[in-house]
């Protein structure tokens, strides 16, 4: 498959999606949250809370080039709800939007790796003792926990905030939550979102006493396996460059589609 606009629309409207189905929910659930988002011509601008990392927009660029009245937008969005203003940005979307950035005083400040397999066989499993199931409704604190106490190690201090937020993402309409048990014992957590013929995988994390025991390979077998089963025929994942997450990825057959860059609206 060739990395170009047309697949990072696909990538990009997809994540999108998803993260727009978790703000629905949170909206659903915690009506109080005031969780909301906008269409922009196709850039998808969205609110979780200040703290959230999904309070941001995807797509911009990528599906039209009215970046400026795009931007004012965006801008009045976030603004009006006290949020700091935040744009995943491709490499694919059209480069003169770098210059509008720069002009209205944003700067880039993270980078993500855009990563995607096409699911056209199985994906085997290794031997393991690991056995992944999808968690019920009567999982999902479990899940949450599971996969709050998962990333504990990488967001100290952030517990209660990851547990929040799994149990939003455990419960958002096109996504499953599965769960990985050594021993009848919960040891790692992973989320699917499935939007048409593209799957997202996010949120894979494993306790830390359980880790290299087989959970991730596991969990990624059985989440693209059933994808595939259900129609994907893509699945896609964001990592940070050269991270662990980022290799695991690579082992199992997942290509680097594009690099891309978030950039923060100066204050």
């Amino acid at each position: 498959m060739i990395s170009n606009k047309e697949l990072s629309q696909k990538l990009e409207r997809t994540e999108a999606l998803a993260n727009s189905d978790f703000v629905e929910t949170r909206a659903r659930l915690e009506p109080e949250s005031s969780a909301a988002w906008i269409d922009i011509g196709g850039t998808y601008a969205m609110y979780d809370g200040i703290e959230s990392p999904l309070t941001q927009t995807f797509g911009l660029g990528l599906f039209s080039d009215s970046f400026e009245a795009d931007l004012e937008i965006a801008e009045k969005f976030f603004k009006e709800r006290g949020a700091p203003v935040f744009h995943e940005v491709s490499p694919l979307a059209d480069a003169a939007l770098l210059g509008v950035l720069s002009d209205r005083g944003y700067r880039p400040i993270e980078l993500t790796s855009v990563m995607y397999k096409e699911l056209n066989e199985d994906c085997p499993a290794a031997e393991s003792k690991i056995d992944v199931r999808i968690a019920g409704e009567a999982d999902v604190d479990l899940w949450a926990a599971t996969a709050a106490a998962g990333w504990a190690t990488e967001f100290e201090g952030m517990e209660e905030f990851m547990l929040g937020m799994g149990r939003i993402a455990a419960r958002t309409r096109g996504s499953k939550p599965f769960l990985a048990e050594l021993d009848g014992r919960p040891v790692a957590a992973g989320g699917l979102g499935m939007y048409g013929e593209i799957c997202i995988l996010a949120g894979a994390s494993t306790i830390p006493d359980a880790r290299k025991q087989g959970a991730q390979s596991a969990l990624l077998a059985a989440r693209l396996n059933y994808a595939r089963e259900y129609g994907c025929s893509l699945a896609m994942l964001c990592a940070l460059p050269g991270g662990q997450s980022q290799r695991n990825a690579q082992k199992n057959g997942f290509e680097i589609a594009y690099t891309r860059t978030k950039w923060q609206l100066n204050s």
